[in-house]
C-alpha cells in the first residue's frame, strides 16, 4: 500500500494539513492514520463534553464527510508503530507496511502519568482525550468526590466542569500555585480566590503518591495519599497533568528528536521529505526566537497548513508561535501570552497593575522596551492590539506609561504606528 501523501495523526495538524495539500494538489493519493475512532473533534472542548453534555457533533472540528470531501483515505483505529525513514515506510503495529512520498507526524501529545502506587485501580483516569471524557462521563453518577492531580489548564477547567455537575472537587497541584506556567503569582492568586470561591479545594505544593481501594472493594478507588502522609477520601482521581510529545514512533537515530520533533521553518524534520507539527514538534516560538514545544490547538493547526503546503510543493514558511492562552474560568476571563514569568537576572522590565476588589490585573513584561510577555486578568480589552506589538516586536518607549491602562487602544498609539496597524489588519 502506498501513497503520495500520509499524515500521521487527524486532529488540528492532521486536518490543517489535508486541507492544505488539497487546496495545491486534487488528485494525489492521501492517507491519514489516527488511533481514535473519531480524531477530527476539538480537544478543548472535551471538558465541555462532560460538563454540558455535549455532544459528539457539537465537538467534532470537521464533519465525518469530510475525509470523504478532500478524498483522503481514513484509517482510524489504526496504531503507528514505526516510521522507517530511510525507506519512505511506515509499520503499522499489526505489520502492515504503507509507504509515502511525503509524511506528516502530528501525533499530539499522551498525558503524563506518573509513577503511583495503585494507578492500576478502577476509577483512575487521566483527560487528554475523547475516549478519557466518556470513560469519565460513564464513572460520574455513582462519584461525589472528585481528586484532580494537576492544577494546569487541562485540570483547571475539568474542576469547573465537575462543579458545574455539583461534584466536590480537590485539586491537588506539585508547584506552589495553580496555572503557574501561564500566571504569574499574582494572576494565579486572582484565579486561585474565584476558583476556591466556587467550592473547590486548591491543595499546592503537594503530589499523590498512592492510591488506596475502597473498604471491601480493593480495586476500586476509595482515596489518595499525599506526599506528607494525608489521606483524602475520594470516588475518582483524574490526573491531568498535561502531556509530553509522543515521538516514540520515530528513530532518533534517523529523525532529531529534543523534547519534541525538531523541525525547521517549513515544518521539515532532519529527515528529507517528512514533516512534523502540533505537540509532537519543536517549531519556531517567535518570543524565544528558538525553537520549543508548543502544546496549542491554533499552532497545530497553523503547523499542518505550512506542513501540507511545503509537502505539496508550494514553499511556504511558518511564521511561529508563542505561548497564548485565552479562558475563562468561573465567570473570570484571563488572557495569558509569552513570557509572563521572566527570569529576575535576565534584563526584564515587569509593568504591574492590580485593582483587587473588581479582579482586574494586567502585567507586561519588557525587554528593551519591547513587550515579551503580557497577563490580561478581568478585562481583557486591548489584548489583540497588545498582541500585535508583541508579535511585531514594536518598541513601545514612547507609550509605555499608557500600556497598563484598561482602555488601552489604537487611540493611545503615536498615528504613524496605528496607521500601520490599521494597515496589517
Amino acid at each position: 500500500m502506498n501513497f503520495k501523501y500520509v499524515i500521521i495523526g487527524g486532529s488540528a495538524g492532521g486536518i490543517g494539513a489535508v486541507e492544505a495539500i488539497r487546496e495545491l494538489d486534487k488528485t494525489g493519493s492521501l492517507a491519514v492514520i489516527s488511533d481514535e475512532p473519531a480524531p477530527q473533534y476539538s480537544k478543548p472542548m472535551i471538558s465541555e463534553y462532560i460538563s454540558d453534555g455535549a455532544r459528539l457533533e457539537e465537538i467534532v472540528y470537521r464533519s465525518p464527510k469530510f475525509w470523504e470531501e478532500q478524498s483522503v483515505n481514513i484509517m482510524t483505529g489504526k496504531k503507528v508503530a514505526k516510521v522507517n525513514a530511510p525507506t519512505k515506510e511506515i509499520i503499522l503495529d499489526d505489520g502492515t507496511k504503507i509507504g509515502f512520498e511525503k509524511l506528516l507526524v502530528a501525533t499530539g501529545g499522551k498525558p503524563i502519568v506518573p509513577k503511583v502506587d495503585g494507578i492500576e485501580k478502577r476509577g483512575a483516569y487521566t483527560f487528554a482525550s475523547l475516549t478519557d471524557a466518556k470513560l469519565l462521563l460513564e464513572k460520574l453518577p455513582n462519584a461525589n468526590h472528585v481528586v484532580v492531580v494537576g492544577g494546569g489548564l487541562i485540570g483547571v477547567s475539568l474542576a469547573e466542569a465537575l462543579v458545574n455537575l455539583r461534584r466536590e472537587v480537590t485539586i491537588i497541584e506539585l508547584k506552589d500555585r495553580i496555572l503557574s506556567l501561564i500566571l504569574d503569582a499574582e494572576g494565579s492568586a486572582l484565579v486561585t480566590e474565584v476558583v476556591e470561591q466556587a467550592g473547590v479545594r486548591i491543595i499546592t505544593g503537594h503530589s499523590v503518591t498512592k492510591i488506596i481501594g475502597k473498604r471491601g472493594s480493593d480495586v476500586q478507588v476509595g482515596s489518595v495519599v499525599l506526599d506528607d502522609g494525608t489521606e483524602l477520601a475520594c470516588d475518582l482521581v483524574v490526573f491531568a497533568i498535561g502531556v509530553t510529545p509522543r515521538v516514540e514512533i520515530v528513530d532518533p537515530q534517523q529523525i532529531r528528536v529534543n523534547r519534541g520533533i525538531v523541525v525547521d521553518r517549513y515544518m521539515e524534520t532532519s529527515a528529507p521529505d517528512i514533516y512534523a507539527c502540533g505537540d509532537a514538534a519543536e517549531a519556531y516560538d517567535f518570543t524565544y526566537e528558538d525553537s520549543r514545544t508548543l502544546p496549542l490547538w491554533p499552532l497545530a493547526y497553523i503547523g499542518g497548513r505550512v506542513a501540507g503546503s511545503n509537502m505539496a510543493g508550494f514553499e511556504t514558511e511558518y511564521p511561529g508561535g508563542t505561548q497564548m492562552s485565552a479562558l475563562n474560568y468561573f465567570g473570570l476571563p484571563v488572557i495569558s501570552v509569552g513570557i509572563v514569568n521572566p527570569p529576575t537576572d535576565a534584563g526584564f522590565e515587569v509593568l504591574t497593575s492590580l485593582r483587587q476588589e473588581s479582579k482586574i490585573y494586567r502585567t507586561i513584561v519588557l525587554q528593551n522596551d519591547v513587550i515579551a510577555g503580557m497577563i490580561l486578568v478581568g478585562k481583557i480589552e486591548g489584548a489583540g492590539i497588545i498582541f500585535d506589538l508583541l508579535k511585531n516586536k514594536v518598541n513601545i518607549k514612547e507609550f509605555k506609561d499608557r500600556i497598563l491602562l484598561e482602555d488601552f487602544g489604537l487611540l493611545y498609539l503615536p498615528e504613524p504606528l496605528r496607521r500601520e496597524m490599521l494597515r496589517r489588519d
